[in-house]
């Protein structure tokens, strides 16, 4: 081989400004490397998507360069045309282009470490360091991101292997080995890149990224099994499976209704598990300290449910029955320290997302990998040495921002139905579920077959100490949370029917949510609001203030679905500690979306009642939730007028100070505790309440309460006094 070399006439010079040999235009390199045709092949440019940080890998003591996205190619798995080109002619003795150009042009590579009997032919191609910065050319590395299978007839090379393959003793294709396969070796040295902190560096990473790859499509999709850091593959119990070592990475290009149909498959599905539990973790742009709460939460109720080693469904295998969907809403409004916390994790690696597939765009980036660690409070890693259990996570992350009930139709309409689950449970980024709480919602459905959704007791996060008590808009909050699980939901509870599950944390059978028809159903339902806010939209204003609380109207379909005879269940052992606003610009614009849907979530619901004569609840039942309807009634009426009622309520209370600053008797004049001018103070109040109640009604026709915190501040300081007074 070396005498081929030496004979070869090395390739003729070129000008800088005409080298072209390994640009995107020099045909030939084209048609080497053009996939047979783009609905099998999909050109993979990292320079469309943003750039990872590379790993490393360790031989002999000696650190190599080994980021996933640039490894060479096995030269037996590169094909060549009569005329193409040939390694052997272009490359010396050591692995080097000779071009006869400048040495220092290239970055000195050390050739890698070889098995015994080994020739040079599995070097790796270093790259010219000048052609990248004057083109920004890919190289004609074509990396093969399919797992190869073995060789037939393997039994030739167990000499060679056999040092390194001291426990199992089976022959196997030396190209397979980590330790000499030309993918894990060294592509450049990075004795010659820049300091990290100078401006040059990040251009050196992005030339390093620069090149083209071909992966065969699965099904028309593109599928991508790439493999997790060392370190975080070493922080784990598990280090030699497929489903620990490698992340899998789909690029979903169709709507989530059509998933199934296009062919799309997810990682518990192939390995052949039942999902018992899929959880639904709904993120926006929260920061990472409210991710890491919620994760933790998660990881420690699946460590409960493998700890119950008596249950007959649950057991020390039990994590294999739980899957937790993080979806994301909008690629650019994700935090970025959240990806960076994924990635600390497996589950999530930059440099592998495509903005198209065989010119179709992404719609969400899907990452699936079962971690085995996790980010607690003070940013540490948490790992199997502390009890914890694999996660199985799917990490969804939408390109757009579509609002979080489209999040929810991604969970239940295009990864539910491949999963099949008996109880999903919808939870926000930021609730924080005691670890217990996942258990006793499951314990309801299993106890009683007609539960189709089930909810528990939601307190308000009053921080270390009860600090945030003290902020009044916590204060309020925190007494209405108490009031509604002490009152309401008890109460609706024994009627079967609760007007509304919080989405923050809420449970709900699957088989109860799927449709009669492919129209009319619970699901159906609940995402006919996804549309009703666009341009798309064919509703009402009626429509439109109802789904703005669509989980109202989902909890009135289940139960009114017709020939059967669900129920809604308030589990008080299963806890969650959530966040509330603790601004004024953040409670009002949280309530007054609330406020709108729920008035006519809850008319819609009285409305349509003799639809609970439709289903197969016995009599007791029917007239139990006819009584519930009746309250409803009441409770609307009085929420209508409740306005009226607190400017009446003032305004009665305060004739007796107007009488008693009236009276001419001393001793009833003394009763007024405004020293005689009660009827002054009085109707300058309800002058200002009027006022107040005006300005805001003004206020309201926007759309932006950060932009009026002041006014708001003055008109709340009024109210505030009046009620007071």
């Amino acid at each position: 081989m070396s005498e081929r070399r030496k004979a070869a006439k090395a390739p003729p010079q070129r000008s800088p400004d005409s080298y072209e040999m390994l640009g995107r235009n020099d045909r030939s390199y084209q048609e080497r490397t053009s996939p047979p045709s783009s609905e099998h092949f999909q050109q993979l440019d990292p320079r469309d998507a943003e750039f990872v940080q590379h790993q490393s890998h360790s031989y002999n003591d000696v650190e190599y360069d080994q980021s996933y996205n640039n490894r060479a190619l096995r030269p037996e798995n590169q094909e060549y045309s009569d005329n193409g080109y040939d390694p052997s002619v272009q490359y010396n003795d050591a692995g080097y282009y000779q071009d006869n150009q400048n040495s220092n042009d290239f970055y000195d590579q050390p050739p890698p470490p070889l098995l015994p009997n080994q020739n040079s032919y599995y070097r790796p191609l270093p790259i010219p360091a000048k052609v990248l910065e004057r083109h920004g050319s890919p190289s004609f590395h074509n990396v093969s991101l399919r797992e190869p299978a073995p060789l037939e007839d393997s039994s030739r090379y167990a000499e060679s292997v056999e040092e390194y393959d001291t426990e199992s003793k089976t022959p196997i294709d030396p190209r397979l080995m980590p330790q000499v396969d030309p993918e894990l070796s060294v592509l450049y040295d990075v004795s010659n890149a820049p300091p990290v902190d100078s401006r040059l560096y990040q251009t050196y990473q992005e030339q390093r990224m620069r090149h083209l790859k071909q992966v065969e499509l699965t099904s028309g999709n593109l599928v991508v099994d790439c493999p997790v850091p060392d370190k975080v593959l070493k922080a784990g119990k598990f280090q030699s499976t497929h489903e620990f070592t490698h992340m899998r990475y789909t690029a979903c290009t169709c709507d989530p209704n059509e998933f199934m149909n296009e062919k799309f498959t997810l990682r518990p599905v192939v390995y052949g598990r039942q999902t018992e539990i899929f959880v639904v973790l709904t993120m926006y742009n929260e920061d990472l300290e409210l991710f890491n709460r919620t994760f933790k939460s998660m990881v420690k109720n699946i460590t409960h449910l493998c700890s119950r080693s008596r249950s007959r469904t649950w057991g020390a295998d039990s994590w294999k029955k739980v899957v937790i969907c993080i979806v994301s809403d909008g690629r650019s409004k994700i935090n970025k320290r959240v990806l960076n916390g994924l990635g600390c994790m497996g589950v999530y690696q930059e440099g592998v997302m495509q903005n198209s597939v065989s010119g179709k765009p992404v719609q969400a980036h899907l990452f699936e990998y079962t971690t085995q660690i996790y980010i607690d409070g003070n940013n540490a890693i948490v790992g199997p040495d502390k009890g914890t259990v694999p996660v199985q996570v799917l990490f969804c992350l939408k390109e757009k921002n579509a609002k979080k009930i489209n999040s929810h139709r991604w969970f239940f309409n295009a990864f539910a139905p491949l999963l099949n689950p008996n109880v999903c449970v919808l939870i926000d980024v930021g609730t924080k579920p005691s670890g217990t709480s996942i258990y006793h919602l499951w314990k309801s459905f299993d106890k009683d077959q007609n539960v189709a959704g089930a909810c528990g007791e939601i307190c308000v996060d009053t921080g270390e100490g009860c600090c945030q008590v003290w902020n009044p808009l916590v204060a309020a909050q925190n007494f209405e949370y108490k009031m509604s699980n002490i009152l309401d939901k008890p109460l609706e509870s024994v009627f079967g029917y609760i007007s509304v599950l919080p989405g923050a944390f809420s449970a709900y059978r699957y088989q109860a949510l799927q449709n009669t028809t492919p129209n009319e159903g619970p699901l159906s339902a609940y995402f006919k609001g996804e549309l009703m806010h666009t341009t798309d939209g064919n509703g009402g204003i009626f429509e439109a203030n109802m789904y703005l609380a669509e989980d109202r109207i989902l909890c009135f379909e289940l139960v009114a679905k017709r020939n059967k005879k669900y129920v809604l269940k308030y589990v008080k052992s299963a806890r969650a500690v959530t966040d509330v606003p603790d601004t004024l610009s953040e409670l009002i614009s949280q309530r007054r979306r609330w406020l709108n849907g729920s008035f006519f979530a809850m008319f819609y619901a009285i409305v349509h009642w003799y639809r609970m004569f439709t289903t197969s609840h016995n009599v007791f039942r029917k007239l139990l939730l006819f009584f519930e309807f009746i309250y409803q009634c009441v409770s609307m009426l009085f929420t209508w007028f409740s306005l009226a009622n607190f400017y009446l309520a003032f305004y009665f209370l305060s004739q007796s100070a107007v009488i008693a600053s009236q009276s001419t008797d001393p001793q009833i004049r003394s009763l007024d505790p405004f020293f005689g001018a009660g009827e002054i103070v009085t109707d300058i109040i309800r002058i200002l309440y009027i006022m107040a109640l005006i300005t805001m009604f003004i206020l309201a026709l926007g759309n932006r309460p950060q932009g009026s915190k002041f006014i708001y501040g003055q008109e709340i300081a009024i109210i505030r006094f009046e009620a007071r007074v």
